[in-house]
């Protein structure tokens, strides 16, 4: 004799008819209905409501950008002395930069004359100059800033947030990463991993900022409103129904919630992406382009309650300027203006205190040369920088050492980066964890410190 549970006694009960009533049940008891994305108290009181991070991907050039050393321009050319550290290249001579620096801001911050319109902005920033990650790989490194592990693939850090916080506007996705095309490593830089598919990134090409196409296939010029919710309404039944079945089927779970969020985008979803809404005014101050454009979008979705936005420079590893490091001239121009006015736009309208920005890509290069003017990637010292949301502006954190090659003072892995991040956020990063494959899990892995120093 076989036995059954009830479960399965229901389901092959009057050709599975059962298991319909089994789904009724489950979704008045809320286990089905429950909504994965609804709004979540976080641990204590946040500082910060969303964040945006805008990603130099490709590593810039810390000595070249936020860093200024004036001992590569005393030693150009010669050997640093007592130099023991590896990088993924031969390095070559001390280079100096061909930049020049000013300072800006009551605190007097220096900045490169590549981001002059952000060096308006210094007495915002808080420059963290004694930044670490593991290795001076592309690959590796993009992984641990976006998901916290050099290993594919691990929840990035918008998934987390989606999981732990949920998302404040159920009509638009929780987690955007726009970027034209897809950078190294590609999709698993914003994948939910083992977490639930709901909490993965949506990804927006960048490259013609169109809402009518922006997000495919999102509108039916066929079905009424009214219609569409009958059809969907018919085929959430019966996928809980085949769900009832088989509990524990993320793929199954995540395919109902998507249907459901795809619908209720219809309007929102491409409204958000409509630049023309905004003023001309707004428009110029942005500037124009791929990436103003999505510095604008950025702030027309965390403005209507999106949890954390990604706007990638562009696909590939644009900064990484092996070649010609006067290069980055042309990749800063592209950045400065929006980044500038996304950060007083922000602050205009009241939201940057409750928005926090970060600044920065995988790693930073050498204060060598890499052939005759380039610089190779550098994993022991490089920049970012945090705006809003909690933290203190107009402040220096941390040092590297003379030339700018390692972190010297006050060092901050990635890791104490995103616990920081997420203590701003109201969330303890040793209390946000995932259960999976026998152990608990979270972005932080079993590091991490709250950089307490730069909290406002």
């Amino acid at each position: 004799m076989i036995a059954l549970s009830r479960r399965q006694l229901l389901a092959r009960v009057g050709t599975g008819l059962g298991t319909l009533g089994l789904a009724s049940v489950l979704d008045q008891q809320g286990l089905l209905a429950a909504n994965p994305l609804a709004p979540k108290k976080p641990h204590f009181a946040p500082k910060a409501k969303h964040i945006i991070h805008v990603f130099m991907n490709g590593g810039p050039s810390q000595v070249d950008t936020f860093d200024p050393k004036p001992s590569l321009a005393k030693y150009n050319g010669q050997k640093m002395p007592a130099s023991e550290i590896k990088t993924e290249r031969r390095t070559g001579n001390l280079m100096q930069s061909p930049f020049a620096f000013k300072k800006y801001g009551k605190a007097g911050i220096d900045v490169s004359e590549l981001f002059p319109k952000v060096g308006e902005c210094a007495d915002d920033l808080c420059v963290i100059r004694s930044m670490y990650t593991n290795v001076p790989n592309h690959e590796p490194s993009l992984l641990m800033m976006t998901c916290g592990d050099m290993q594919p693939v691990r929840p990035s850090m918008g998934s987390w947030l989606l999981y732990g916080l949920g998302a404040e506007n159920q009509n638009l996705p929780g987690f955007v990463v726009m970027c034209p095309g897809k950078p190294v490593v590609g999709p698993q830089l914003w994948s939910s991993s083992f977490l639930p598919g709901i909490y993965q990134g949506t990804h927006i090409n960048n490259s013609k900022m169109d809402p009518k196409s922006v997000i495919a296939h999102l509108s039916n010029s066929n079905l009424s409103r009214e219609a569409q919710r009958e059809q969907l309404d018919l085929l959430k039944a019966i996928n809980e129904a085949h769900l009832a079945k088989r509990q524990g089927d993320s793929a199954l779970e995540t395919r109902i919630q998507s249907m459901e969020m795809a619908f209720r985008m219809q309007f929102e979803g491409q409204d958000v992406f409509d630049m023309t809404k905004e003023s001309q005014v707004t428009r110029d101050m942005y500037g124009k382009g791929q990436f103003a454009e999505a510095c604008l979008a950025a702030r027309r979705l965390v403005e209507r309650g999106t949890r954390m936005v990604q706007i990638f420079t562009g696909g590939g590893q644009p900064w990484d300027d092996h070649g010609d490091i006067k290069d980055h001239a042309a990749k800063a121009k592209q950045v400065d203006q929006p980044i500038a006015a996304l950060i007083k736009d922000l602050k205009a309208r009241g939201l940057l205190d409750e928005t926090l920005i970060l600044w920065g890509g995988e790693f930073g290069r050498t204060p060598t040369s890499e052939g005759a003017k380039g610089r190779d990637h550098n994993n022991h010292g490089f920049s970012v920088w945090l705006a809003g949301g909690g933290v203190k502006g107009g402040m220096i954190h941390g040092s590297s050492d003379e030339f700018g090659f390692a972190a010297a003072e006050k060092k901050m892995h990635v890791h104490d980066l995103h616990a920081t991040m997420l203590h701003l956020m109201g969330i303890d990063h040793e209390k946000l964890t995932y259960r999976y494959s026998g152990r608990d899990f979270r972005l932080t892995d079993v590091e991490g410190v709250v950089t307490k120093e730069i909290l406002a």
